[in-house]
């Protein structure tokens, strides 16, 4: 650049040097940026071809015109740009080199494009003669930086989504976490209850009898001998009572424990346990059944997926209990190798596809987070007034 200063204020001053004009020539047309001169009134008084090109001119048809006027009259929104505000000519008049990005340059058909320019004042003998103004289309330059703040935007964008999706499934989480609790505890209050209300009671009943039976035996050696025996007689049909007693809290036990953990689950594999939840769960709601299962080419499960699928389908059968008000439920369930599919189908009054979607729908969110966590998924497919269907799916990895 300090080559082109220096050899153009040789040509201005009109020193009459064929070999400098030779190089000025031969710089100014090799380079692919746009270079021109301009004296003190604004009117070019050179330019190279690369630079006249990307106006949209011959080099003969610029000279000595006023290269504000022809190229950098307006602003990107049209209004005219004043000379006395230019960079460019200020450059000479106010000695104020610039370096400019932000501005557009216009061709000859009226088209803009931006430019980075830079303005050089030409200074002889202390005297400022013009300036030499170097210019490049930065079209590319901007279209790129539009594309990456677009792509920064689209990034933006997304990352605020996941964000907020992320927060969102951490709220979820919570309440879900909230609602195992409560259910967890009410479980446990349900259990206490019973074990108050039913085995308490017989233990009481026990303590009483046992308590009568002490009694009467220490009264036995003051008795007559038909008094003694007719005591016996009481004393054996309380035994039989105390033994029904006993009878009637193991078989308490026995329930509580099954509510638990069903101990078929453990002793014939989930196929069986699901075969007898889903034949108990119809009798005590007093359901009429459409009962399908094809597991002959079933493969046996690990215990925490088999728990799993049972909490699942004991789910399931649950939101028809409390929420369809059917009168008939179809179960269909069909394990190969590589999937297991159960499906429980009820005629009850249906819901909207929102109710299953919402944020209180903590049993469809666990029965689809237990699905997710073996590899599969949970369908719900419901309309009003006909029913609702629930439908797991799980593929099994060789």
């Amino acid at each position: 650049m300090q080559d082109v200063l220096i050899l153009t204020t040789r040509v201005l001053s009109g020193a009459d040097q064929p070999v400098w004009r030779d190089k000025l020539s031969q710089l100014l047309e090799s380079t692919g940026e746009g270079i021109f001169g301009i004296d003190m009134d604004g009117r070019c008084t050179f330019i190279n071809r690369a630079g006249a090109e990307q106006l949209g001119y011959a080099p003969a048809d610029m000279l000595g015109h006023n290269m504000h006027e022809l190229a950098h009259h307006s602003h990107a929104d049209g209004c005219h740009y004043p000379e006395h505000l230019c960079p460019i000519f200020n450059a000479f008049r106010k000695a104020l080199p610039c370096r400019i990005d932000t501005e557009l340059f216009w061709r000859k058909n009226g088209s803009a494009f931006p430019v980075e320019y830079s303005s050089y004042p030409i200074v002889e003998g202390g005297v400022v003669q013009g300036a030499v103004v170097t210019f490049v289309d930065i079209s590319a330059r901007r279209q790129a930086e539009d594309a990456l703040r677009q792509a920064h935007a689209v990034l933006e964008q997304r990352v605020s989504e996941r964000t907020q999706a992320l927060s969102e499934a951490l709220q979820q989480l919570r309440e879900l976490s909230a609602y195992t609790h409560t259910v967890r505890e009410e479980e446990r209050t349900r259990i206490a209850r019973e074990v108050h209300d039913e085995l308490g009671s017989l233990l009481v009943a026990l303590k009483m009898d046992v308590g009568w039976l002490d009694k009467r035996l220490g009264e036995q050696p003051r008795r007559s001998t038909d008094e003694a025996q007719a005591m016996r007689d009481t004393m054996r049909s309380k035994c039989q009572n105390m033994s029904r007693l006993i009878e009637a809290a193991v078989d308490n036990v026995g329930r509580i424990i099954t509510d638990l953990r069903p101990s078929i689950l453990d002793h014939q594999g989930l196929w069986a346990a699901l075969d007898w939840q889903a034949h108990e769960f119809v009798q005590s709601a007093e359901l009429a059944l459409d009962w399908q299962m094809e597991v002959a080419g079933a493969v046996p499960l690990p215990e925490a997926s088999a728990i799993a699928v049972f909490r699942i389908f004991q789910e399931m059968l649950s939101n028809v209990g409390r929420h369809a008000h059917a009168s008939r439920v179809a179960i269909a369930i069909r394990a190969t190798p590589g999937e297991i599919s159960i499906s429980v189908q009820d005629n009850g009054r249906g819901a909207e596809a929102a109710a299953f979607e919402a944020a209180n729908a903590y049993g469809v969110m666990g029965m689809r987070e237990r699905a997710r966590h073996l590899g599969g998924s949970l369908e719900i497919s419901s309309q009003i007034g006909l029913g609702s269907l629930f439908h797991l799916r799980i593929q099994l990895s060789n």
